[in-house]
């Protein structure tokens, strides 16, 4: 028996399968992870397949050497998907085959836990006499006495009743009068209990929607958009769909863009499922994260919650995937190989047979012009649950705040309205998207900006430690007393941040409590299961943050928004900014109002009558997709057009800017004359807009050409507006 091995060294020299012999008596499976001889060392690698022949010669065909696992760490399906990631990232294969294992099981870096149990082997007729045999040995009685209820009780335990109690133990032992034995210990990443409140009753809206997922669990279909409002109950769809894939055997993976948003789902879904369900994102430790892996291969755990990359999680027979908030960004990792898991959670369905649910108050232009081509099927849930109204929203210019001669960073309507909020006891969301103290740190005699030594950004100053961090490359550096230019000492924080917006709320709310949630305070293990419980507990009025606190979070008791600054994703130099700056706002109005008391929303701008900052205040979703659509379609922007990307990286920018060049010609040159040629609208080659990072020079080259199908795109969607009246 031979084995064809793809040996786990990220190089394309290497991308190939090896051929190995099986030595007897070993019981090997496509998808084992194995140990295997490469050159003069040994390396990790992946089992493909199979075969009884080979044609190299028998002698040149060395052995497998051990097994890493007594079980296939791979599924074939997520095998077949690796191929598939392979052929769409341009990656090794060992590449794609790694998202699908916790990181820490490479090279033998993490371990089953064992802990170690003492049980009483003495009939429980005999105990007392047992007990009396012992004579004047205390601890031999007292250890006797604890272990005499039949239950077996960890070392630990024992160890802090009785001092010293091994000795007792191994005398026990001796007279086979108990054992010791060591138990696999799970690493629980769960925080706190929950309780299982009872189902609530479903609106029509959800009936509906659930009348046509839970026939597709038998019979797959196209991929599933569902638009709902914030508040209209999508989570409870979730639910009640995953329950129905269990019932019928099946799994179900359910993806959140942010870990904040973990805590909250993890417990609505622990209240209905207990134990059947398992999580996976990044803040967990690596012996939580492979403990919890084990769960879901062995097929105790058939419900994954977590991030981008729960989407590789090794569900058996799975039966529905749920993308929630699908149209965040985060789901595209950064990291190579660069993956969207939004595109994998489709490819694991159409593969699988599962349904796939792409759910957001907010879609992606992307996601909903494939609805309306047909795609994907559209479902709506365009009201909230028991028919609780939206949030009235205020849009406040506050150019007429600088006439008025207010030059905080609250309007004065912002203000009335928390004071308001906190004299009736009520809860209040502030929205920033900026973290620190200040953008920004200025001098103001030459003008002169801090900026890092190694990124080409300002520093951002944050008052707690009165440092200045760079938040591309991490690094710290004391606040300056002088300016580094010019030596004047008139150097100042420039801008607004969480941090600075937590100051004056402190000024102005003394009695009324902050939390702060961004990137600082939620460093540590837990920390946003800590921060959420507390303002849901109400030791806090006032919940500040980043974006990660715009969607999804269900507070009853917060009746009032407020977005200090809607105009910093708007003047990003990004085609996707109108989109971007919409959802971010009607996500976190989407935050007011959840409750029985109805929520108000105040947005601060500078341009009010932007048609992005106007639609996030209607709240109506097909009027603003309307109007990007049809500005993308006159702009050639996608989906009518594809936009291309080279990042290219080195020590100077002169050598970065020559490799961009190249990539240019080399595709101008080999595309000249061709009919995908001819629907190239531009391409060139330049610096990138932060032209260093870490140290490293940047350079890209953009391409913009027309999508081949671009006709098709603007029918379809035609006849789509046409149907819908």
């Amino acid at each position: 028996m031979y084995a064809e091995i793809i040996v786990d060294i990220a190089s394309e020299q290497v991308d190939r399968v090896f051929t190995y012999r099986v030595p007897e008596n070993m019981a090997l499976e496509p998808g084992m992870r194995v140990k295997v001889p490469f050159g003069p060392k040994e390396k990790e690698g992946f089992v493909i397949r199979l075969k009884e022949q080979s044609d190299y010669d028998e002698s040149k065909i060395k052995p497998i050497h051990s097994l890493l696992e007594d079980y296939p760490a791979l599924l074939p399906k997520l095998m077949e998907l690796a191929w598939e990631i392979r052929e769409k990232c341009h990656c090794p294969l060992c590449e794609a085959l790694r998202l699908m294992l916790p990181a820490e099981m490479r090279g033998g870096r993490i371990k089953v836990k064992t802990e170690e149990y003492a049980r009483l082997l003495i009939p429980q007729d005999q105990i007392d006499e047992a007990i009396q045999k012992q004579g004047r040995a205390q601890k031999r009685k007292l250890l006797i006495t604890l272990l005499s209820d039949g239950q077996e009780h960890p070392m630990e335990e024992l160890k802090a009743m009785i001092s010293n109690v091994r000795e007792p133990l191994k005398y026990l032992v001796e007279k086979e009068m108990a054992e010791v034995y060591e138990k696999e210990a799970l690493r629980s990443p769960y925080y706190g209990r929950v309780d299982a409140p009872p189902d609530p009753e479903l609106t029509d809206e959800q009936k509906e929607v659930l009348s046509e997922l839970i026939p597709a669990l038998k019979k797959p279909q196209k991929p599933f958009l569902l638009h709902g409002v914030t508040g209209s109950g999508k989570t409870e769809v979730y639910i009640r769909l995953v329950r129905e894939a269990l019932r019928q055997g099946k799994g179900a993976i359910i993806l959140v863009p942010e870990i904040v948003l973990t805590p909250q789902m993890i417990n609505w879904f622990r209240s209905r499922f207990g134990n059947a369900m398992a999580v996976l994102h990044s803040r967990l430790t690596p012996g939580e994260r492979f403990d919890e892996w084990r769960r879901i291969r062995m097929g105790h755990a058939r419900i994954v919650i977590g991030a981008r990359s729960a989407v590789f999680a090794p569900v058996e027979n799975l039966g529905a995937v749920i993308v929630d908030e699908e149209h965040e960004q985060t789901y595209l990792s950064e990291r190579f190989p660069q993956y969207d898991a939004r595109d994998i959670a489709v490819s694991r369905g159409k593969r699988e047979g599962a349904v796939v649910l792409l759910s957001s108050a907010t879609p992606s232009i992307y996601s909903y012009a494939m609805a309306r081509r047909g795609d994907y099927i559209l479902t709506e849930m365009p009201y909230r649950v028991a028919h609780r109204p939206l949030p009235k929203v205020h849009i406040v210019d506050m150019r007429n705040e600088l006439r008025l001669g207010n030059n905080s960073m609250f309007s004065g309507l912002l203000s009335q309205k928390l004071e308001e909020c906190i004299a009736k006891g009520q809860q209040a969301m502030l929205f920033i998207n900026r973290r620190g103290y200040a953008s920004s740190v200025n001098c103001r005699k030459c003008g002169e900006t801090i900026k890092c030594d190694r990124c080409d950004v300002s520093m951002t100053y944050h008052s707690v430690d009165h440092t200045l961090r760079c938040h591309y490359c991490g690094a710290i550096h004391p606040m300056p007393k002088q300016c580094p230019s010019c030596q004047s000492t008139y150097i100042k924080p420039m801008g607004t941040g969480t941090q600075r917006v937590e100051e004056e709320l402190n000024k102005r709310f003394p009695g009324a409590g902050v939390i702060r949630m961004d990137v600082d305070t939620t460093a540590g293990k837990n920390a946003h299961f800590e921060l959420v419980d507390r303002f849901r507990a109400g030791q806090a009025k006032i919940l500040l943050g980043t974006q990660m606190i715009a969607k999804g979070l269900d507070f009853p008791k917060v009746t009032l928004v407020g977005a200090v600054m809607a105009d910093l994703t708007l003047n990003f130099p990004d085609y996707r900014s109108p989109e971007r700056t919409y959802q971010l706002l009607v996500q976190v109005a989407g935050r007011a109002g959840r409750g029985e008391e109805p929520g108000e929303v105040v947005i601060q701008t500078y341009q009010p009558d932007h048609y992005a900052i106007e639609g996030a205040a209607d709240q109506n979703y097909r009027d603003f997709f309307a109007r990007e659509f049809s500005r993308r379609r006159s702009d050639l922007y996608p989906p009518f057009t594809l936009m291309v990307r080279f990042l290219c990286e080195g020590k100077e920018m002169d050598a970065a800017l020559e490799t961009a060049e190249k990539i240019k010609d080399q595709i101008m040159k080999e595309y000249s004359g061709t009919a995908l040629g001819k629907r190239i609208l531009f391409i060139r080659a330049d610096e990138a807009p932060i032209a260093r990072i870490q140290d490293k020079a940047r350079a890209h080259v953009l391409a913009h050409r027309h999508h081949s199908n671009v006709c098709a795109q603007g029918e379809k969607a035609d006849a789509y507006d046409q149907k819908q009246g």
